[in-house]
């Protein structure tokens, strides 16, 4: 199998754009050779730990109302182009995600990383839930298997939370300057929301590639 690594923050509309599009590359090739590991980037490390409301957040960020406005066009249409359907309204808080990364993690151990990281954007993008709240982040954890009580108890701790800054201070230390990032086998890196085709593409040479050196004589 193949890794593919991907940096991504389940409040970046355009991680939940790339993933979209990848999740169609995949579907198309069932037997894709790629296994995936996502990895902490955190858009705004330094929020505020009850993060804050979105509105004054992204009128900061972008210089006022019309700022913002302009700012989000692009996500807007390209959201809607690959399928999905973001409702902004919706979202009243811009959390601090650094134990939406820990749960992320701890889905991980189980199996159950990407299903953490969908349930995330969903959560986030389409029903406005605040995945900064440890409460929705247990009750999330529930909803794809894990046990909420532990994640609850967890969430509670400083578990792992020196490892995920970590491991985001790492990965800015190696280039990683926005996201998503993909890092394909360890060398390639491609950022950015990329269109299915590149991801097909990609998968069909990584394909052949394989086919190829295990008809080598050894």
């Amino acid at each position: 199998m193949i890794p593919l690594h991907i940096f991504s923050d389940p409040i970046c509309p355009w991680c939940y754009i790339g993933k979209a599009r990848l999740d169609r590359a995949l579907e198309a090739r069932p037997q894709h050779p790629l296994t995936i590991q996502w990895h902490p980037f955190q858009l705004n490390p330094d929020m505020p730990a009850g993060g804050m409301d979105r509105r004054e957040y992204l009128e900061a960020k972008f210089g006022g109302k019309e700022g913002a406005v302009r700012a989000y066009m692009p996500v807007v249409e390209e959201a809607a182009a690959s399928g999905l359907e973001i409702d902004f309204e919706a979202i009243k808080r811009t959390p601090n995600t650094l134990d939406a990364h820990r749960l992320i993690h701890w889905a991980s151990i189980e199996g159950r990383q990407t299903a953490a990281v969908s349930k995330l954007f969903k959560g986030y993008f389409n029903e406005g839930r605040d995945i900064g709240d440890r409460a929705t982040l247990a009750t999330i954890a529930g909803e794809i298997g894990m046990d909420g009580d532990m994640v609850t108890r967890l969430l509670a701790s400083d578990a792992d939370a020196d490892d995920i800054r970590a491991r985001d201070a790492d990965a800015r230390h190696k280039g990683v300057n926005s996201v998503p990032t993909f890092v394909i086998a360890n060398q390639h890196v491609v950022p950015g929301a990329q269109p299915t085709d590149l991801w097909t593409q990609v998968i069909d040479d990584i394909s052949a590639q394989i086919e190829a050196q295990s008809g080598e004589e050894p």
